[in-house]
């Protein structure tokens, strides 16, 4: 799980547009939560600059806020956190993390790739903090780049998907149109085509480039899963933050449709409960696993550093069996991730 694994150019530098939506910061007075137990001094100050939505999102941002949760329980401490807004800058994220940098946290977590940019130049500042960041590089070190094969878990997201249409005809929304996203598109179009290549893939981003609203719209997604179901899909899988939520409503108003969850297992969320009965499965993304663990190599006096990939075969990612619809395919996901795991099926990171 702690491979060392280098991304792309390109994928640092989508981090940073990316982790412009993940790490739109605000200011400490409006979106600062600050949780301490009493503690015994040996706990850890842990600093978490969430990506837009923050916590609360029930997708990418609650699961991160998992792990720190259990660390803070098993460590004692406090946490710290800050969310971002769509609206924030470079200068923003940077002070955000400076800021927390100043008054002591660390490790400090930034929830998203729009915190590349800005991590690299606080990180420099503050050699003697442990920094974190999840989905991008931070060439430093002392900075844990926290990774995760997301291609490989939407493949099995394609392959149910494929399995459970009754319409040979399903859907893709992303949140936003960047590299990080593309791979959750590469790979779900991908297992969708190796199970039935007659299967037609509509796909959809709601929003591209800096406009990192595409992962804070539920509206948004609403209406474009909406579009997706009234044009013949069955089956509509979504990588949008919280957008995300608004798919899965106007899935639940369709019979017979099914939507696909994305980071955490969105059929035990409670906010989602009265939709839980259209939520086929979730591609789980266990970033509370790489939060914890960052968490504890800092509290344990030994830092992770460089990249660390949580992969399909490490479960860094995963489907969620929650509700049991996919019990009757189990088998046959099974035999798809056994070839992934064995180097048979190579899964693509870009459509």
């Amino acid at each position: 799980m702690r491979r060392v694994a280098k991304l792309s150019a390109a994928c640092v530098a989508t981090a940073a547009l990316a982790l412009t939506a993940t790490a739109c910061g605000s200011t400490s007075s409006d979106n600062e939560s600050s949780k301490s137990s009493s503690g015994d001094g040996k706990g850890v100050k842990i600093g978490l600059a969430f990506d837009v939505g923050g916590r609360g999102d029930r997708s990418f941002n609650d699961s991160a806020a998992r792990g720190a949760d259990k660390a803070k329980k098993e460590f004692g401490g406090e946490i710290k956190e800050l969310t971002a807004k769509t609206s924030d800058t470079e200068a923003d994220r940077e002070q955000r993390l400076s800021d927390m940098a100043e008054a002591g946290y660390s490790p400090i977590i930034g929830v998203g790739y729009a915190y590349a940019a800005s991590m690299t130049k606080v990180a420099a500042k503050y050699p003697k903090t442990s920094f974190g960041i999840v989905d991008s590089v931070v060439d430093a070190k002392n900075v844990d780049s926290i990774t995760f094969t997301e291609e490989q878990g939407s493949y099995l997201a394609g392959v149910a998907a494929a399995l459970k249409t009754k319409k040979d005809h399903v859907g893709f929304i992303g949140g936003v149109d960047v590299p990080l996203i593309k791979k959750f598109e590469a790979g779900y179009v991908q297992g969708v085509k190796d199970t039935n290549p007659k299967i037609k893939v509509d796909t959809q981003y709601l929003s591209h480039g800096s406009d990192t609203s595409g992962f804070a719209s539920p509206d948004k997604g609403k209406e474009a899963a909406q579009g997706m179901l009234d044009n013949g899909a069955d089956v509509v899988y979504s990588a949008a933050g919280s957008s995300g939520n608004g798919a899965i409503e106007a899935v639940n108003g369709v019979k017979g449709a099914w939507a696909i969850g994305v980071d955490s297992d969105q059929y035990s969320i409670p906010g989602l409960a009265k939709y839980k009965n259209s939520i086929l499965t979730s591609m789980v993304k266990n970033v509370d696993l790489g939060v914890y663990d960052f968490v504890k190599s800092v509290h344990d006096g030994k830092p992770l550093t460089g990249t660390n990939t949580y992969s399909l075969s490490k479960d860094g990612v995963s489907l969620s069996t929650s509700g049991g619809f996919i019990d009757d395919i189990q088998a046959k996901l099974d035999a798809a991730k056994k070839k992934i795991v064995d180097g048979s099926v190579k899964v693509k990171t870009t459509p």
